[in-house]
């Protein structure tokens, strides 16, 4: 310990030392007033008379007023010595630059290489531990798909995208893809990085372009595709020409750019050799993200403090050395957490929340769990989404009870009148089954040959296409009806009877009406129940029917991400034609 070095983290504590003067001074004016022998004997007899009175109070004083100072001066943090304290640390960023000239259509990595591609980067953004990480594509000319980002997933939703023929140009200029990621990563500020290059075969230029990558602090490794034996492919002219894998010159680029070099496999060992898994830590800013802060030696008065307590407890004194020694932690960090809970939700919040619960169950056909999420939520969505589940189930009373209520909160509800109809319907051609066809059934016994049989198959048929609740637009997942030939009393199709015959045609006229009917309510607008379903009923009629049109033409706008690459890839090979780059 160095006296020198001797300081204190918080100051301005040592304040309350000025406070314990006038406490004595407090105290013994209290002391001289309330003493009964000083108000009836003369002072100078009065000291004969209280032999060690005296010496005993203040023994009791000195003892709180030295533990009150200890215990100030702990919460004053005393310290004498500096300790390492990692401040921040950046991970350096990686850009990944994937061939996707024509060369990637070889096949000697089945099914390709452009598969194998995809599939390694796939791998690489699930198992990568942090960072930022970008991706650009290159050919003729190297263009950018992701900028440097933390969300991987973002990354992930191009990778299926990736393909010869969003370029613009056939061509491959590795040392251009190299420039491109320099640039990328000096845009984001970061003094260094890894470069990721996934081809098969690199020239000189791109072993000079990796030199000045490396030149500037950023390390260029290769991975490489494809195999020595290679295969054939069609080149941009049309041309059947072989595609070998040249390590020769990838090894020369990630031995220029300070990188490494590793051929793609099957598993995780060519990622691990390339070292691009985790991301690392350069020196300089591991130096930059260190530094230096005083230690709280406080807790060292801790003992003296407690001994002080033991002689407090005789006199009487141990509250206040309780108050002090409860006061000492507030000098030191304490752990804190965000609350959980819903205990800060309105009630609207709570409707609404366990509104997308039951949706993302209804979804996935636990129409059960749905069921209980709607329960409760008196809006008209809830009982709109509450009868679909329960219509789901075959529970088809209550949820005609369940739309009704709908249609009470929001009047004219267009899928609620629809969706009520339908199940009407369908409750109204589902006869209630007698118990002597249900003992049949359980002990496999045929159905007698009679008119009933043919009703039997027809409430089969209701059960799995009629008896179904309409497919609701709010919950998308319409599928066809059955076969109305399938039969559900046993009886093989040659021996239906007429009456059979008649309640089969008139099944599949009943599914034909139905599937019409879901064909005008898909016209009139698929997913205006799902709306609902997410709440978003607030608002005039007007701004609805504006919403549903504006959700309509977002639906018309293909989900292609292929085809924005190659305009976006377009439009910047014109810019750069325009500036004669």
């Amino acid at each position: 310990m160095s006296w020198n070095a001797l300081h204190f983290v918080r100051p301005d504590a040592l304040w309350a030392l000025l406070a314990l003067p006038l406490l004595v001074a407090i105290w013994w004016l209290r002391r001289r007033r309330s003493n009964v022998w000083r108000q009836t004997v003369d002072a100078h007899l009065l000291r004969h008379l209280l032999v060690g009175r005296d010496r005993r109070a203040w023994g009791g004083v000195i003892v709180l007023l030295l533990g009150t100072a200890i215990a100030i001066v702990a919460l004053a943090g005393p310290s004498w010595r500096q300790v390492a304290q990692p401040l921040w640390q950046t991970p350096s960023p990686l850009v990944v630059a994937l061939d996707l000239s024509s060369r990637v259509t070889a096949t000697d990595l089945p099914p390709s290489r452009l598969l194998q591609a995809r599939a390694k980067l796939a791998t690489l953004l699930r198992e990568r531990q942090g960072g930022e990480i970008a991706l650009l594509v290159y050919a003729d000319d190297a263009y950018t798909v992701a900028p440097l980002t933390d969300d991987m997933a973002n990354v992930a939703l191009y990778l299926d995208a990736l393909a010869p023929d969003v370029m613009p140009r056939d061509g491959q200029r590795a040392d251009r893809a190299l420039e491109t990621a320099v640039k990328l990563l000096q845009q984001s500020g970061a003094r260094s990085g890894d470069i990721l290059l996934l081809t098969d075969r690199a020239d000189a230029d791109a072993e000079q372009a990796a030199a000045s990558a490396r030149a500037q602090g950023f390390v260029v490794s290769v991975l490489g595709l494809g195999t020595p034996q290679g295969a054939a492919y069609r080149n941009g002219e049309g041309q059947i020409v072989p595609a070998r894998l040249e390590e020769g010159t990838l090894r020369g680029v990630a031995s220029r750019g300070g990188g490494r070099y590793a051929r793609i496999a099957s598993d995780d060992k060519d990622l691990a050799a390339l070292d691009v898994l985790t991301p690392r830590v350069s020196a300089d800013d591991s130096r930059e993200g260190q530094g230096r802060t005083w230690r709280d030696e406080g807790f060292w008065l801790l003992p003296p403090l407690m001994l002080l307590a033991l002689f407090a407890f005789r006199r009487r004194g141990l509250l206040v050395v309780l108050v002090m020694i409860a006061a000492l932690p507030m000098a030191m960090p304490t752990s804190a957490h965000a609350a959980e809970g819903t205990w800060w939700q309105r009630a609207d919040q709570l409707d609404q929340q366990r509104l997308s619960t039951g949706v993302d169950a209804y979804r996935k056909g636990d129409f059960k769990a749905a069921q209980q999420q709607f329960e409760g939520i008196d809006t008209d969505a809830g009982w709109y989404n509450l009868g679909n589940a329960l219509a789901r189930q075959g529970q088809y009373d209550a949820a005609i009870d369940a739309y009704d209520r709908a249609l009470k909160a929001h009047p004219g509800m267009a899928d609620a009148v629809a969706n009520r109809a339908a199940v009407d319907a369908a409750r109204k051609r589902r006869p209630p089954q007698s118990n002597d066809q249900n003992n049949d059934q359980k002990e496999g016994k045929k159905p007698p040959d009679k008119p009933d049989a043919g009703k039997s198959q027809g409430q089969g048929q209701g059960k799995d296409g009629d008896g179904s609740p309409p497919q609701d637009k709010g919950e998308q997942g319409q599928s066809p009806p059955p076969s109305s030939g399938d039969p559900k009393d046993g009886r093989s199709q040659g021996e239906k009877s007429p009456q059979a015959a008649d309640s089969q045609a008139q099944a599949e006229a009943d599914a034909a009406q139905r599937e019409r009917m879901q064909q005008a309510m898909q016209r009139q607008g698929k997913n205006d129940g799902t709306d609902k379903a997410q709440g978003q009923v607030s608002g005039t009629p007007q701004q609805r029917e504006q919403q549903q049109a504006v959700e309509a033409w977002m639906r018309r706008v293909p989900d292609d991400p292929g085809s924005l690459l190659r305009a976006k890839f377009q439009l910047e090979n014109e810019r750069r034609k325009r500036e004669g780059r």
